[in-house]
């Protein structure tokens, strides 16, 4: 793959491309905003590696603009900021994945590895249906009892994973693999906060609910 790697610290960025070359990959370093902001513009990547802080500009700005641009190519932000608040802006701006300096380079390896099999699945056209809701994979629309939801690209993924496995009890760390392709902190709340915005969305209106705490173990989409 063709990777873009926005990192402003010199030995890290150097670090990086020697090891993912190493990997296969083409890098291209990208050493401040404003380079990056050109890069993007004008040359064709399969995914893009970003760092949040930035001497001339904010990651998270790049990765909204970047996803603007071209929606289908997934970021990984590789940053030193790693509370949930900043996990759930980053995940939030756009970013597929998210990992913390310090880090293990077969990690990242591994989720880039992960990224890449997740856009060569099958992307076929899904009906995915629970009560009157519906969701429509193929032209990424949900409706639930005749009104659209708008949902964003993280929300729908997670719906989508709890429709996939209705009935099923999913744990924070089955949510987190299948939504993020990362391994599960038990520090940070992240797939609560998300599963509550997904809630407030689809069930907050409604009298009969979808998906159900499981305590001690996780969530479950189940149609009662």
């Amino acid at each position: 793959m063709k990777i873009l790697v926005v990192e402003d610290e010199l030995n890290l960025a150097t670090y990086l491309k020697r090891g993912l070359e190493e990997e296969g990959h083409t890098i291209e370093l990208a050493l401040d905003s404003k380079t990056a902001k050109i890069h993007m513009g004008s040359d064709k990547f399969d995914m893009v590696i970003l760092d949040i802080i930035l001497p001339d500009g904010n990651g998270l700005v790049l990765c909204k603009d970047f996803k603007e641009l071209h929606p289908k190519i997934p970021i990984i932000i590789l940053t030193s900021l790693g509370s949930t608040k900043d996990k759930v802006s980053g995940l939030d701006s756009g970013a597929d994945d998210y990992l913390v300096k310090p880090f293990q380079f077969s990690e990242l390896a591994a989720r880039i590895r992960a990224i890449e099999r997740r856009k060569h699945q099958n992307q076929s056209p899904t009906i995915l249906t629970a009560l009157d809701l519906v969701m429509d994979t193929s032209s990424r629309s949900v409706v639930r009892n005749g009104k659209a939801i708008t949902l964003t690209a993280r929300e729908f993924k997670l719906l989508q994973v709890f429709l996939e496995n209705r009935n099923k009890v999913l744990s924070r760390m089955d949510i987190a693999e299948s939504v993020w392709d990362i391994n599960f902190d038990t520090g940070t709340n992240v797939v609560d906060v998300y599963v509550n915005y997904l809630r407030n969305k689809i069930d907050k209106m409604h009298e009969k609910k979808l998906i159900h705490t499981v305590i001690g173990v996780g969530y479950v989409l189940r149609a009662e």
